[in-house]
């Protein structure tokens, strides 16, 4: 069964409704980045950020996956299918896909503040200044913010070495080391990138580009993978 790998960013989850912070001109809710999503930010104004990321999670409780997601998930009846996603939200899992790598955390799961491995589900609930962890220090989302490193980023290169097919779909291949990730794929490798607006990519080989939308084009392609590799 082939490898397939997809990296997979916040196109694909605008189309169900969860906005992306790049199309606000770098503002979420009317916050610069940096106050709601780096280190400096959390400690500067704790509940600023929980009540942005507590918005944040209601938000995505109350989206439902999109033909995208719903086309990947497909695609696991034919190959052998890993799913990296920047995303924090759990959307692809929704829509059935079994094996998604979280590269920049998960809305649904908080963790301490003084121990990055000390993870806890919440599901679809708040944190809120005083809820601590077992070492006693507050609980803060468990996201990957600007200037902390990524913890699976070493994992997901070690996949994309191994993808016979690699999709980009819904990112700007411009937030690393994320982007870093097609620099990994095997130059016998195919790759297609799907985007509405075209990423800047340097000379690669193998390479088909989709100019749609995450939905239109993931369909798109899970038709010509089923036809050409099933």
């Amino acid at each position: 069964m082939l490898k397939l790998v997809v990296l997979s960013g916040a196109g694909v989850s605008a189309e169900s409704g969860i906005p992306t912070f790049r199309d606000a001109g770098g503002l979420w809710e009317g916050h610069d980045v940096m106050e709601v999503a780096s280190p400096q930010g959390w400690q500067k104004n704790p509940e600023l950020v929980l009540d942005f990321y507590n918005k944040r999670r209601a938000a995505a409780a109350a989206a439902k996956p999109n033909e995208g997601h719903l086309a990947l998930a497909s695609l696991e009846e034919d190959f052998d299918v890993t799913v990296i996603t920047q995303n924090i939200d759990n959307l692809h899992e929704q829509a059935g896909s079994s094996n998604v790598i979280h590269l920049h955390g998960l809305l649904s799961q908080a963790r301490s503040s003084i121990d990055e491995n000390m993870i806890y589900d919440i599901g679809t609930k708040d944190i809120n200044l005083g809820d601590l962890c077992k070492k006693g220090s507050q609980l803060r989302p468990n996201i990957v913010w600007f200037g902390e490193m990524v913890p699976m980023i070493e994992k997901a290169a070690k996949i994309s070495e191994q993808a016979d097919i690699f999709i980009v779909v819904g990112t700007s291949l411009a937030v690393y080391p994320a982007a870093s990730l097609i620099d990994y794929v095997p130059y016998t490798s195919k790759i297609y990138v799907v985007d509405p607006n075209m990423p800047y990519i340097k000379d690669k080989h193998n390479i088909k580009l989709v100019n749609a939308k995450a939905t239109t084009g993931l369909k798109e392609i899970a038709v010509e993978l089923k036809a050409n590799y099933h």
